[in-house]
């Protein structure tokens, strides 16, 4: 997912979002320890969209980006 479209979303969403990644991110590293894992790009994809989804979470705390719908 885009950073753009991350930062439409609210806090909620993001920190589901980044629950689910870091589930899959977890999969993909037993996979790959087992060499179940055919894809190894996989991993450092989801390891990107975690730091990409904590940076936008970390933009929403500090008040760098306003959430959605607050004023």
């Amino acid at each position: 997912m885009k950073a753009s479209k991350l930062r439409e979303l609210n806090l909620l969403d993001l920190e589901s979002k980044l629950k689910e990644t870091l589930e899959s991110y977890q999969n993909l590293k037993f996979q790959q320890a087992l060499q179940q894992l055919e894809d190894g790009t996989l991993i450092s994809k989801s390891r990107k969209e975690v730091a990409q989804i904590k940076t936008v979470i970390n933009e929403h705390v500090s008040g760098i980006r306003k959430i959605e719908g607050s004023k």
